[in-house]
């Protein structure tokens, strides 16, 4: 790799970690569809190389999500204990399909969380409405679960989905619910680079470049997500859930 390849990964981590930071989810989801169109990984490769840097990006992102929100620790435990096992089931029939429709479905699924969240921000609220009342922290176990189990099928995708779920069922802010959506998806990151990286799917000299160039800006992602309001951090998660789902259906 020459010098300016480097520079250019190393541009591209800072950007995919703020973004990361920005929105709770690692960042992967924008570092698929990048690696697939910008460098021609098929999609198995173009997800287990963005795992490579999604592993510090979490784990910087959790740490500064749980510094600033108020996170049930039973929630979180339960979410990341439900998710490991699904986690490495998923990455495990990941790593034997085919790319094209694997890659045609993180598409679809991206969509529909983007249109998901595009309506909760601009749904109009009734104020006369009683307030949502929170799940019992048990609930988490399921959403872990699931989660998990698309975070291994897609190489990431847990925390994007987790987020609206968990907001939803623990009647919590989206900043708040973006923390524990990193703390589902953090154990199994591990599991899912390991799996993919024992299949032969992940390019390190790709990923780690994208890692470093991400762990000096995941913590202003997570600051500028408690400073923007709740739905302008919701189109926010929409918007860029859609640019993604473009850039993959034009590697397909």
């Amino acid at each position: 790799m020459d010098l300016y390849s480097a520079v250019e990964l190393l541009l591209a981590g800072a950007l995919l970690g703020l973004l990361g930071g920005l929105l709770g989810i690692g960042g992967g989801i924008f570092a698929i569809p990048l690696l697939g169109v910008a460098f021609g990984l098929n999609e198995q490769h173009a997800q287990g190389t963005s795992l490579v840097m999604v592993v510090p990006t979490v784990a910087i992102g959790l740490w500064n999500y749980a510094k600033r929100s108020k996170m049930d620790p039973r929630i979180g435990f339960a979410l990341a204990a439900a998710a490991l096992p699904c986690t490495f089931a998923g990455a495990h029939i990941a790593t034997h399909i085919p790319s094209s429709p694997l890659r045609v479905a993180f598409a679809l699924f991206a969509l529909s969380i983007g249109g998901y969240m595009a309506y909760r921000a601009t749904a109009r609220v009734d104020v006369a409405a009683p307030p949502r009342r929170a799940r019992p922290w048990p609930f988490a176990l399921g959403i872990g679960a699931f989660g998990g189990f698309i975070s291994g099928v897609f190489g990431v995708g847990g925390a994007v989905f987790s987020v609206p779920l968990v907001s939803y069922a623990f009647a919590l802010p989206q900043a708040v619910a973006q923390g524990f959506g990193l703390a589902l998806v953090a154990p199994g990151t591990l599991v899912g680079i390991a799996t993919y990286g024992w299949a032969g799917d992940v390019d390190w000299n790709l990923g780690i470049p994208l890692a470093l160039g991400s762990i000096f800006t995941v913590r202003y992602g997570v600051a500028l997500a408690h400073r923007l309001p709740e739905r302008r951090l919701q189109l926010a998660f929409a918007g860029l859930m859609a640019l993604s789902a473009v850039g993959l259906f034009l590697k397909v």
